[in-house]
């Protein structure tokens, strides 16, 4: 069986990482902007305009929100590595249970509920609410798969989940790629939420069912070799 080039394994493994390191500075660029919350400051651009419901509801949805959507980031970050999983597989274990918990307990249900108050209206709130069915959907999957011991379905499910949460990373770089082009289209918003992680889930399935093709194409030639 021939071995993958090791200047392969080693590029992807760079990428992974930086990814990961672009992943946690936004996240933390994120949690900077936490001193407009808490108290609320309804003049930042988040919560300008949500004053008149915010004590109404919306607000426990979206500290919950803000509690647990770090974390899970976060951990996504060192889920998705495989030293983690080959030098201790148990510890892979109890942080998965965490996030699944996380995003079954926390995010979802706060995602769902703030969708229903998007500021720009029903597109973006539909986004919002399917965004949050979906990786709840992806982290129950993936938790069943678990359960089940089929760690390859498992493995692309807890994927699918990551790029989900990852959305609000790719929503904060679209909005300051558009703000550094000057873009102010009204409908900007609203596609930039169906494209944050519509596009993510797109390339992985694709990534993948090419992947799949590929070793099923190898899997004789390595059988005989």
């Amino acid at each position: 069986m021939q071995m993958p080039p090791l200047r392969s394994i080693t590029s992807v493994q760079v990428l992974v990482m930086l990814v990961a390191i672009l992943i946690w500075k936004v996240t933390v660029s994120i949690v900077w902007e936490y001193r407009n919350y808490v108290p609320p400051n309804f003049e930042s651009d988040f919560l300008f305009g949500r004053e008149s419901y915010f004590w109404n509801g919306y607000h426990g949805a979206f500290y919950v929100h803000l509690l647990a959507g770090p974390p899970s980031l976060m951990l996504g970050t060192v889920l998705i590595s495989q030293s983690l999983r080959r030098r201790s597989f148990a510890w892979h274990r109890r942080l998965g249970r965490v996030q699944v918990a996380l995003v079954l307990l926390m995010i979802a249900p706060s995602g769902l509920w703030m969708a229903c108050y998007a500021a720009t209206g029903a597109v973006a709130g539909v986004g919002l609410g399917l965004l949050a069915l979906a990786t709840a959907t992806c982290a129950w999957c993936g938790w069943r798969s678990a359960v089940a011991r089929r760690l390859e379905a498992h493995r692309r499910w807890m994927w699918r989940t990551f790029l989900l949460l990852c959305s609000a990373v790719v929503l904060r770089i679209l909005g300051g790629l558009a703000t550094v082009l000057q873009w102010d289209a009204a409908w900007l918003y609203s596609a930039s939420i169906w494209t944050s992680w519509l596009v993510p889930l797109l390339v992985f399935e694709i990534s993948s069912s090419s992947s799949s093709l590929v070793k099923k194409r190898t899997l004789p030639s390595n059988i005989t070799a």
